[in-house]
């Protein structure tokens, strides 16, 4: 898994880990060896190779990996900041790393040479905190597709061409919105584009439900807002303000979470984050279609019986798709009981060596080219064409890839941002409300 919600640090959990940073280093990571923790189970294989190749090059250091889920991640991540029981090196997310960097758990990485042009562009500058050092080495990528059951669309008579040239406007969906109603089929076998559908009965809805998408949107409408235009802040790391009053978001959000009145788009309700994400939905045949990011592709094409196919994000008003490209880095924690041996690891992480070693796994995209390639290759090895995730990336002329807001307060934006986001999808609530949240959002972050 890439990325779910974030939890929100309470204000007295925030103090906790305040104090913490002074209580020394983390327990348990003898003198020969480097603690790393990280959370997706898929890619534990490929670091283990990692780890070994290490161990090889640096004589008298092993690296001792825990692997554990999302949710317990942050969570036990927090609590051993405020224990004194840090890892040496962990896994950093972008939405994270604000927080972490302003509450000085974080070790300065500037010595390690990174060099942010051996990298897809802009996923090391990321990692750059407002005070000018580096806080992590950037790991690997990923960006978001279409991914469809090829039996329905095929049913529905839409080919993979013309899923790859859909476009959408928020006045009348495009053909974009076209395709989503045509894929739609109520109990009575009528289509959402046939006279007679009956949207309250719907036995497949054309496109997936991934939640409201909180303050990001990450799987769900940030390709629509991001290719008609808006941007989250007023700059593109650290903005000052954010921009969800932008009349421009609003009629995307009105438009996008529209789709759901229509029938079109599986409601709120459908979604649950571990018994029922959009990709079990599109396996069930509950949904013909669903927005997933490139850590779901061994997923999907690895679910039985599920035959699917991989479109790019549909063109937007502004005459591009749009797709976040979210980056993960490696960090090291300031208490490192290893420290030296912890920035060996991580500047290891991020060689082109361990980065073609884990590509060739075929699990995620690394963030060297080389190593991009390496997973490319092996996709292809397992018949899987991963282009709608990495057009994005190189064809700049007719795609805009863009990150994660990265600001302060992250966790209070998420904190006010969710129920808001989630009243509007499942309670109906006018997308104008949504101004008054960002008028809050704004005041944390000293807007007045």
């Amino acid at each position: 898994m890439r990325i779910r919600t974030v939890v929100a640090l309470t204000g007295a959990l925030t103090l906790s880990l305040v104090s913490g940073c002074a209580q020394g280093g983390a327990a348990g990571s003898g003198a020969g060896s480097v603690t790393y923790w990280l959370w997706d189970a898929n890619q534990l294989p490929a670091y283990q190779a990692c780890a070994k190749g290490f161990e090889k090059a640096n004589p008298g250091l092993n690296v001792k990996i825990t692997q554990m889920g999302w949710a317990d991640y942050w969570t036990k991540l927090t609590a051993s900041f405020i224990a004194g029981t840090e890892p040496d090196v962990f896994t950093d997310h972008i939405q994270k790393f604000g927080q972490f960097a302003d509450l000085n758990v974080l070790e300065p990485l500037d010595d390690l040479g990174i060099d942010d042009s051996a990298y897809q562009t802009g996923l090391g500058a990321n990692w750059i905190g407002q005070d000018g050092h580096r806080y992590g080495a950037p790991k690997d990528w990923d960006t978001v597709a279409l991914f469809y059951n090829k039996k329905l669309t095929e049913a529905a008579g839409l080919t993979a061409d013309q899923l790859n040239s859909l476009s959408w406007n928020p006045k009348d969906g495009g053909t974009f919105e076209k395709a989503i109603a045509h894929l739609t089929v109520d109990r009575d076998g009528k289509r959402g584009d046939e006279p007679g559908f009956d949207k309250n009965h719907v036995k497949v809805y054309g496109l997936a439900t991934g939640g409201a998408g909180d303050s990001d949107g990450q799987t769900t409408w940030s390709p629509f807002t991001a290719s008609a235009g808006w941007n989250y802040t007023d700059k593109a790391r650290w903005g000052d303000a954010y921009e969800y009053d932008s009349k421009t978001f609003q009629a995307v959000i009105d438009w996008y979470f529209g789709l759901a009145k229509k029938g079109y788009l599986a409601p709120f309700t459908d979604y649950t984050d571990g018994a029922n994400p959009a990709n079990a939905q599109v396996a069930s045949g509950k949904a013909a279609a669903s927005f997933d990011g490139a850590w779901m592709i061994s997923t999907y094409y690895g679910t039985k019986g599920l035959s699917v196919g991989t479109a790019v994000t549909p063109t937007g008003p502004s005459g591009k798709r749009a797709t976040m490209m979210n980056g993960l880095a490696d960090s090291v924690t300031k208490n490192a009981r290893n420290k030296e041996g912890a920035k060996k690891w991580v500047r290891y992480l991020a060689s082109d060596e361990c980065q073609k070693t884990v590509g060739r796994y075929g699990i995620v995209f690394p963030a060297t080219p080389d190593g991009t390639a390496a997973a490319v290759a092996a996709y292809r090895k397992k018949g899987i064409d991963v282009s709608a995730f990495t057009e994005p990336v190189t064809d700049k002329r007719h795609a805009r890839t863009f990150s994660f807001p990265v600001t302060d307060y992250a966790a209070d934006v998420y904190a006010l941002m969710r129920p808001a986001m989630q009243d509007v999808f499942a309670n109906g609530a006018p997308v104008s409300g949504l101004t008054k949240t960002n008028d809050q959002i704004n005041f944390i972050l000293g807007q007045q």
